[in-house]
């Protein structure tokens, strides 16, 4: 039992904590995979600590003391100046004073997200590397969202976060002439898991990594109140929220959002996205956050009307797609484009996507497609796209779900 408690303990942590101990550990140093090395150390040094001795009161703060007691080894280990040893001893006591003392760890992620977002590293590798770092996803996790091979992805995770240490990037938050810049990396990357997260959800819970991104999301518009796209990203993720209850049955079963009973849906989310949405649109231009927020605004109109504003939706994801020129954009496009001219228009839209490589992974492109080829009357297509789709799944119910579908589908074809 003991063990047991020691190892719940030790992922419970790992969840809530990791991303606000990693930005704590690699503020002093600005060497995010060396924060990283000592914090993987700290917990491994728990797992064989507390099953025996038990969890400490303040298991951040222990796990910081180790990891920090680890980064101090390394730099004698590298034999750094004399005067560098008085001041890691230094920090060293502090730490260890800290452990005893409730919420002494403090958060400092939003600080290592937008250092993540410097100039200096590559474009492509700030949202990706704030995930990794911050949010703890793997580059696994990463590579799939990204659609770029997950060995590619790792070793331009590991140069990016080279590219922190040598080029001694300040770990602090920008001046105000910097944001802009930095802004929509960190943006995309909180936006990223809040999607990993909800994805993964199994019930009418919201997850940690969802959760946690809501959290950021109003951070950042608290301490970013005149930046329009940071409003329209929460809105977005108050928008999908309030639809928690929703999305499966009492069953546990998986609900697409036209089938969902909208009277289940959260009002008071949807009031809150509705008004942040409102002074997104009156704070600057449209960008990409407040073109999705807008769309499902316009989906959300079906708790008051009986159905999704489908013109709406469509004109909205063609502006969409001049800013993104997202595959993703696409499909989605597609697929709501089938609501208003029918399934073969949408699978016209979807053929140029076909020979794309980054989508033959891409779940959600062949459970579209086997949607709109089932509604176009192609059963064994249908079915051969769907049961990609479920092999593609990870979560269960919705694995579920597209075999519900697939099913159907064989038992129709059976009868005629």
């Amino acid at each position: 039992m003991v063990v047991d408690e020691a190892r719940r303990a030790t992922e419970r942590v790992a969840r809530e904590s990791y991303g606000r101990i990693l930005a704590f550990l690699a503020a002093r140093t600005r060497d995010v995979a060396g924060a990283e090395d000592a914090l993987s150390d700290a917990f491994a040094a728990a797992l064989r600590t507390w099953p025996t001795e038990g969890v400490p009161q303040n298991p951040d703060a222990w796990l910081l003391t180790a990891a920090r007691r680890r980064q101090t080894d390394a730099a004698r280990h590298q034999q750094v100046q004399h005067a560098g040893q008085e001041h890691l001893q230094l920090i060293g006591d502090e730490l260890e004073a800290m452990a005893h003392e409730p919420n002494a760890v403090p958060d400092r992620r939003l600080v290592l997200m937008f250092a993540c977002a410097h100039p200096a590293i590559e474009p492509s590798m700030r949202t990706p590397l704030i995930l990794q770092t911050i949010l703890g996803l793997t580059s696994e996790d990463i590579a799939v969202a990204f659609l770029v091979p997950r060995k590619t992805m790792g070793q331009r995770l590991v140069r990016a976060k080279t590219r922190i240490r040598d080029a001694g990037i300040p770990l602090r938050m920008p001046d105000a002439q910097e944001l802009p810049e930095r802004l929509a990396a960190v943006l995309d990357a909180t936006y990223a898991a809040y999607t990993k997260g909800w994805n993964e959800v199994a019930d009418d819970a919201l997850p940690e990594l969802a959760d946690e991104a809501i959290w950021l999301g109003r951070l950042i518009v608290s301490l970013l109140p005149n930046e329009p796209e940071a409003k329209g990203m929460l809105a977005l993720m108050l928008y999908t929220t309030a639809r928690a209850a929703a999305r499966r049955d009492t069953t546990g079963a998986f609900v697409p959002l036209e089938e969902q009973d909208a009277s289940l849906w959260d009002e008071s989310l949807i009031a809150r996205a509705e008004e942040l949405l409102r002074q997104a649109n009156a704070g600057g231009p449209s960008g990409r956050y407040q073109i999705e927020a807008a769309i499902q605004s316009a989906h959300v109109t079906r708790r008051l009307t009986g159905h999704s504003n489908w013109p709406a939706v469509v004109a909205l994801y063609d502006y969409l797609l001049t800013l993104t020129g997202s595959p993703v954009v696409v499909l989605n496009r597609a697929v709501a484009r089938a609501e208003l001219h029918g399934p073969h228009a949408a699978l016209a839209d979807l053929a140029p996507l076909e020979a794309d490589p980054r989508l033959q992974s891409y779940q959600p492109f062949w459970a579209a497609k086997g949607h709109l080829l089932a509604r176009a009357g192609e059963t064994a297509a249908a079915t051969e796209a769907l049961t990609v789709a479920i092999g593609l799944s990870t979560d269960e119910a919705a694995k579920a779900y597209l075999k519900t579908r697939v099913a159907a589908l064989n038992a129709n074809r059976v009868t005629h």
